[in-house]
């Protein structure tokens, strides 16, 4: 992997699934089937540092652990093997993400930008939120919340809605 990659978080491992090395994943992406053929993942640990993975097989599970992901990697063959990797982000080099079509926007790009209405300065996005049921799965159907800092230090929460924007600039 390049060095000063930016990354783009796919998945963050929770814990072993199974007996095989497989890990059940908080999926972070629109777009789990890209596992099948992706090139360039990497686990990021909590220090920055990555390393490459091969990821050998995935699939969505249903029930309570529905809206996440299992992952096998290459060479993780035993619970061990896979509780060593709880707590890692699935990354991959921000400049292989997926297009996107014209309308949509990634969540990370959000992240640091100014939200102002009109004139008024509303704060920076620093994070966003999505709303969970109680077993910890994404609602697909409700709106996810920024996180945004107001200048005088206040954390806001401000649902992300289409119909709420009047202009998205994010380079700028």
């Amino acid at each position: 992997m390049p060095d000063g990659c930016r990354w783009t978080v796919l998945a963050h491992l929770l814990r072993p699934q199974g007996r095989k090395g497989e890990l059940l994943a908080e999926l972070l992406t629109d777009f789990p089937e890209r596992f099948a053929d992706r090139q360039g993942i990497a686990l990021r640990k909590p220090d920055g540092s990555t390393q490459p993975v091969i990821v050998v097989s995935h699939w969505l599970p249903l029930g309570k652990n529905a809206g996440r992901i299992v992952l096998k990697f290459e060479h993780i063959d035993s619970i061990n093997d896979a509780e060593r990797l709880n707590g890692l982000d699935v990354v991959i080099p921000t400049e292989d993400r997926v297009a996107l079509e014209d309308d949509a926007t990634y969540i990370a790009d959000l992240l640091d930008c100014t939200l102002v209405e009109g004139e008024h300065l509303i704060g920076t996005v620093e994070d966003v939120h999505f709303p969970v049921n109680t077993a910890g799965a994404r609602i697909e159907e409700a709106a996810p919340l920024l996180v945004v800092l107001s200048p005088a230090g206040e954390e806001i929460l401000i649902p992300y809605a289409k119909a709420w924007i009047l202009k998205l600039d994010i380079p700028n």
